[in-house]
């Protein structure tokens, strides 16, 4: 028989194993907590503090990686979706290498690959007037199977993060994800405390943390409470799906340099391919009579290549023709204690480079690192000072890819203007030849989200113009040709400086010189 020391002994020696385990996961809860006055320990004070470290307000691309990247960091994360129904967007389709390389830096690389179809990307297409030119991404320092980009459906993409994010492993926290409608922010002396919402039943809730990110998106309801940015639309872009068809050159992007402006072609699944046509402006033909059927057919289909043409049409007269305003915004934020912006609600630019996403997976990685030393949010004053850092550090990936994608739209669109035709054709010429290596980088780089330094976008920039000024010089000017090599540099100069100057000149060339970029975290 069994000594009954023996039992008691194991019974022992379980009872100390809890207490150990008791010890750990409480001394994990308090850590950091310490009051920098006299050093005491702060336990949560109520229900609020207990609760929810941190509320995230949309469960797109931004909100879906936020929060699985909040929790896996031990945060305790309430996200707040509309729609938790599988999106249909007609954007956010196209990943950048660059963005792609920040999703495996979250662990979320397998919510890009067979599992939804995700298609490679090597690079781009362009055609103008008949010829064409091709541009493969930079990656001689990574493995092309890595740092290739990713095409694939917008709303399988954002289920797959959303799941991930509700099945994380983790003992101590989750991620509850409701689908609801965020009314209103919760302020109380200038500091956000959580929101209002309305849950799926209709009834209106409060959750509180503190810390509430909003990322709603492009038409957010929460941005002017917290951003002081000013929204434009240069134009809208119309969407359909081309079945059943091979692009000209596999697994590339394909641009074609269009009148009135660009229309662009890219894989998303094994048998699709997403077309989609900018239409300059805010009024555009309607689709439920016809006129943009009409106008596809008319205008658009004569300017795409011939073994896309059938495919096209087809597409055309199935239907599925869906718009939606292009949308442009510097960010310009309020900072306020207990609250930030992410994502579309924050920061956007023209789709034309497909840059969104990855400028979200950029700061995502960043904020995840800033509040990584971070075990107590409840500092609200102190926790805003710091993240302010944020808003200087953010600036080498997203200036470069927010100037590139609304630069390069007004100089690809079509014009009269015989200077803008030139710096057109400049661009094209100067993509064709390969484009001067600067510092080792082509503009393809840059593109790509592989080389986020503003100073090579800006010089790669204004190497198109001094080509386009070399192609009037050359064989001999003329005066005639000197003045519009003249014209040639004042347009350029006219698109590329405003949108510099709207991303904050200091803070994208010379970040080092912006007090908050050395704050340290808060004790």
């Amino acid at each position: 028989m069994v000594s009954y020391e023996y039992v008691l002994g194991g019974v022992l020696a379980s009872l100390l194993a809890s207490v150990y385990i008791m010890i750990i996961y409480s001394a994990r809860k308090v850590a950091g907590t310490k009051n920098s006055d006299n050093g005491s320990i702060r336990m949560p004070q109520n229900d609020e503090e207990k609760g929810t470290d941190v509320v995230i307000v949309g469960a797109g691309v931004a909100g879906a990686a936020l929060a699985y990247t909040l929790s896996k960091e031990g945060r305790r994360v309430h996200v707040i979706e509309r729609d938790l129904s599988e999106p249909d967007r007609i954007v956010g389709e196209l990943l950048q290498p660059g963005g792609y390389l920040k999703l495996i830096e979250l662990g979320l690389e397998d919510c890009a690959n067979e599992s939804i179809d995700a298609q490679k990307v090597f690079g781009y297409a362009i055609y103008k007037d008949g010829r064409d030119t091709i541009l493969s991404y930079s990656l001689e320092n990574c493995d092309p199977d890595i740092a290739a980009g990713r095409s694939f459906h917008n709303g399988r993409f954002i289920q797959r993060m959303r799941g991930k994010a509700k099945t994380l492993p983790n003992f101590f926290y989750s991620v509850k994800l409701e689908q609801g409608t965020v009314t209103t922010l919760i302020e109380e002396k200038g500091t956000i405390k959580g929101v209002i919402y309305k849950n799926k039943a209709g009834e209106e809730l409060r959750t509180y943390a503190p810390l509430t990110i909003v990322c709603d998106g492009c038409f957010s309801n929460l941005r002017k409470n917290l951003s002081a940015s000013k929204v434009e639309s240069p134009s809208c872009i119309v969407g359909f799906i081309l079945e059943n068809c091979d692009l000209p050159h596999a697994n590339h992007g394909h641009v074609i340099l269009g009148d009135p402006s660009p229309i662009v072609f890219y894989p998303i699944s094994n048998t699709e391919i997403r077309c989609l046509v900018d239409i300059p402006g805010t009024k555009i033909p309607s689709v439920a009579n016809g006129e943009m059927a009409k106008y596809l057919k008319t205008v658009v289909a004569p300017q795409i290549p011939p073994q896309l043409y059938n495919s096209f049409i087809a597409a055309i007269d199935k239907g599925n023709i869906r718009s939606m305003p292009n949308k442009s915004m510097a960010a310009n934020p309020l900072p306020t204690p207990g609250a930030l912006l992410l994502g579309d609600s924050f920061n956007m630019r023209h789709p034309l480079t497909g840059g969104g996403m990855t400028v979200a997976l950029s700061d995502i990685v960043l904020l995840r690192d800033l509040l990584r030393p971070l075990h107590d949010l409840n500092d609200a004053p102190a926790l805003c000072e710091y993240l302010e850092s944020f808003y200087t550090l953010r600036k080498p990936m997203s200036s470069t890819i927010n100037t590139l994608a609304d630069a390069l739209y007004k100089v690809l669109s079509a014009s009269p203007d015989p200077a803008r035709q030139e710096m057109r054709e400049a661009c094209f010429g100067y993509w064709s030849l390969g484009g001067i290596r600067i510092c080792g980088y082509g503009p393809v780089s840059l593109l790509s989200g592989l080389n986020p330094r503003p100073s090579h976008m800006f010089l790669h920039f204004f190497a198109i113009a001094i080509y386009g000024v070399w192609r009037l010089m050359l064989p001999l000017p003329s005066p005639q040709r000197t003045w519009l090599a003249v014209r040639l540099l004042l347009y350029a100069s006219g698109i590329i400086f405003p949108i510099i100057i709207g991303e904050g000149i200091r803070q994208t060339f010379f970040p080092a010189t912006v007090p908050a970029y050395y704050r340290a975290p808060p004790v």
